[in-house]
């Protein structure tokens, strides 16, 4: 019996230092990989895609066998030229959908779907997936309901408007976003992230080490890197944004 290689269908290998540190071991395990392209700055040109391209073959060893495939970083007003030339050329395989400010470096995001709407004309008439980070970033929103916002006030007009446009709703992290995806056509796939926790909620904790234990009986080794980083300058970040931040990275990892 001979299992193939898989595909990575989404990986952050980021850049200098970092890429040199993780390439080898992701090519090690995968064959291919979906490259995000949240760097910074964000890639968004086709020559940023290419040389971005170069570093990650660098930095695998020569034995290894690995093709990393690229994305474009959505940005408002993103140019339409620009995303089917790199469709066309080879260099990209799809575009990323950052709400603004939703994650880590995507201060650089979309703040409206009206404003990408002639990009997603173009990658629709290329053939060209968009990759989705579905969740809304309103403050009134509580955090586990901005997936569900965000199927119901942003994906589900956008698959209207832009009929054609095949979708992958990355890293679903509830049943609304598994039900969503299953009641669309064939153009709507999502991926799953298994168990979502929120470090700073002691009694969220608890749930998941018990399920754990109720599953596998122990727990041997346990990796903390859950991580939150202001998207401001230390100068601009309000006391409640600090106390989010040592929430997450300091108390979290206690």
């Amino acid at each position: 019996l001979s299992l193939r290689r898989p595909d990575d269908w989404h990986v952050h290998l980021r850049d200098g230092a970092m890429l040199e540190a993780c390439a080898a071991h992701t090519a090690r395990q995968f064959a291919r990989a979906i490259i995000m392209p949240n760097l910074v700055p964000p890639v968004t040109r086709v020559a940023e895609a290419r040389a971005y391209r170069d570093r990650i073959r660098s930095a695998v060893p020569a034995e290894l066998k690995f093709e990393p495939l690229m994305t474009c970083y959505l940005t408002d007003g993103a140019d339409p030229a620009e995303l089917t030339r790199g469709k066309q050329e080879g260099v990209w395989v799809a575009a990323k959908l950052y709400p603004a400010h939703a994650t880590t470096n995507s201060a650089h995001g979309v703040t409206s779907m009206d404003k990408v709407a002639k990009g997603l004309e173009a990658m629709e008439k290329a053939g060209m997936p968009l990759l989705v980070h579905g969740e809304v970033t309103d403050a009134d929103v509580d955090i586990f309901d901005r997936e569900a916002v965000f199927l119901d006030k942003v994906l589900a007009p956008l698959l209207r408007r832009h009929q054609g446009l095949k979708v992958v709703l990355e890293h679903i992290t509830t049943k609304d976003g598994v039900d969503f995806v299953m009641a669309q056509d064939g153009r709507v796939g999502g991926t799953i992230t298994p168990h979502l926790c929120d470090v700073t909620d002691n009694a969220a904790v608890a749930k998941m080490v018990e399920a754990c234990l109720k599953t596998y009986g122990r727990v041997d080794i346990l990796v903390n890197n859950a991580a939150l980083r202001a998207e401001h300058n230390f100068e601009e970040i309000t006391l409640d944004q600090w106390r989010d931040v040592m929430a997450v990275n300091l108390d979290g990892a206690f």
